[in-house]
């Protein structure tokens, strides 16, 4: 495995309940603010094998952005069940739940 894609696997596990990252947020915390796309098909091809949380991962926006209506409803529903209302039903207010890891550890600040 890359180590891109490891650290990207960790800052993902490292996200606590109640909490979201953007897709960019993660590519920088793993060292490429540019990759977020790549964080994208590792989270859609990894989150199984690595059991990542992957509804606690939404766009710049903060925007639930899962364009098949069951899959942008199960996001909606577990991010709610950890105390996180998209507004709309599919935007998060990233002042309030954004998590930010600390650099050097990867834990929250």
């Amino acid at each position: 495995m890359q180590p891109f894609t490891e650290r990207v696997i960790a800052i993902i596990k490292g996200i606590p309940p109640g909490s979201v990252m953007t897709y960019g947020q993660i590519a920088a915390c793993a060292g490429s603010p540019r990759a977020a796309r790549q964080v994208v098909r590792i989270l859609h091809s990894m989150s199984g094998k690595h059991d990542l949380p992957w509804h606690r991962v939404v766009n710049s926006k903060g925007e639930i952005a899962i364009q098949g209506e069951e899959g942008r409803y199960t996001q909606q529903l577990l991010l709610q069940e950890e105390g996180v209302e998209p507004s709309l039903g599919r935007i998060i207010d990233l002042e309030s739940f954004q998590h930010h890891p600390a650099p050097e550890s990867g834990k929250a600040e």
